[in-house]
């Protein structure tokens, strides 16, 4: 199926024929995770290296990769190989490599100039994490010193890419077009007392008895426990609607890989889906079926207790960036379901000047995990 990224792949060809990094912007749903790494192949400057793609999450990463392997009608482990903490697929015949941030970490401790690739992509730039940061200012200084045939590719969907390219000091920049198409954006702010977890459950049971967009519905919500709460109400609420024309299921890091898959897919009984995330869900992330889209407007952040001298997870607003990609989750349904709805609990997140320049994470998180090899959810 011909995506809008495919137009835009002869000029990055051409850029990473004379340029050592190049920034891509291309709006969600455009493709650039699944087609611009087997589009690499091939190019004569790879030779018999591999390509390597950084994917912040590890739910990103297996859809990345399985993604892949399936418009080629093979399995991943074949010419499209997979690394996560627990889940390694690569093969002889491997020559694209989907990698999570700590996999990453402990590939450049073990060897610097990553000799046995011709080019590192970083997907989804504006996540943004100590990781991902550090290996880029890394692997900068690797083409300098170690390996100037190496190529960088920064790719995000939402990321000011002048702002970007000026900052990492590179006139190269690919800019995908694609169609937008119509959304109708609701607010509901929450009322005096009641709980952020009680109005997304009050606006799923909402936008469940209305029929304007019968497709499946994505809630963003900032953590485990807030999805936990909220499915709780819904079961309550929706009774024996549930498991007959409807199905609630849960995405979030910590479900088996067989879970989160089935939350990507449509239900294979022909339910409708409610899928309550965490923001794990907001990028290279295809979730099919999705007509509506509830936006809590939260999530998790790390950040230091300097009282305490500690890291801790903090609930705060998501970035305008962030609300932005939350809308536009659901791959080719967007196409079927025009006018769909996204209602956002709260209001709409300012335009932050700045947002996705500054990385998440905590100083100490980058000396625990660089041995450890943690992994983004």
């Amino acid at each position: 199926m011909p995506l809008p990224v495919d137009g835009a792949l002869a000029e990055l060809h051409a850029a990473l024929d004379h340029q050592r990094l190049v920034i891509v912007q291309a709006p969600p749903g455009t493709g650039k995770t699944t087609r611009v790494p087997p589009s690499l192949i091939e190019q004569p400057w790879v030779g018999e290296r591999r390509v390597l793609m950084l994917e912040p999450r590890r739910v990103a990463a297996r859809a990345a990769a399985t993604r892949m392997a399936e418009e080629r009608g093979e399995q991943v482990g074949d010419t499209i190989g997979l690394r996560t903490r627990n889940d390694t697929r690569v093969s002889a015949i491997t020559r694209v490599e989907v990698v999570t941030e700590g996999v990453l970490t402990r590939m450049l401790l073990d060897d610097p100039a990553l000799e046995g690739y011709a080019v590192v992509l970083f997907d989804e730039f504006h996540e943004r994490s100590i990781h991902t940061d550090t290996a880029l200012a890394f692997l900068r200084e690797t083409v300098g010193a170690l390996r100037p045939d190496l190529r960088i590719v920064v790719m995000s969907a939402t990321l000011d890419a002048e702002a970007l390219a000026a900052r990492l000091r590179t006139d190269a920049v690919v800019k995908v077009e694609a169609e937008r198409h119509p959304v109708t954006i609701s607010y509901r702010p929450p009322e005096p007392g009641e709980d952020l977890t009680d109005a997304a459950a009050v606006a799923v049971v909402d936008a469940v008895g209305s029929d304007a967009h019968a497709g499946d519905l994505l809630v963003f919500l900032p953590g485990v426990g807030a999805i936990t709460r909220v499915e709780r109400s819904v079961r309550r609420a929706l009774g024996s609607r549930l498991d007959d024309e409807l199905v609630v299921m849960p995405l979030h890091g910590s479900l088996r890989g067989d879970d989160q898959d089935a939350a990507l897919r449509r239900d294979p009984h022909g339910r409708r889906k409610i899928v309550l995330a965490t923001p794990l869900a907001e990028t290279s992330v295809t979730i099919d079926g999705v007509a509506t889209v509830i936006d809590t407007g939260q999530r998790r952040r790390p950040e230091i207790d300097h009282g305490r001298g500690m890291g801790v997870l903090r609930t705060v607003t998501a970035s305008r960036a962030a609300a932005d990609q939350r809308a536009e989750v659901g791959g080719g349904d967007l196409r079927r379901f025009v006018g769909r709805t996204v209602g956002i609990i709260g209001g709409m997140p300012k335009a932050d000047a700045g947002a996705g320049l500054l990385p998440t994470g905590t100083p100490g998180s980058l000396v625990g995990r660089c041995s450890a090899g943690g992994d983004g959810a």
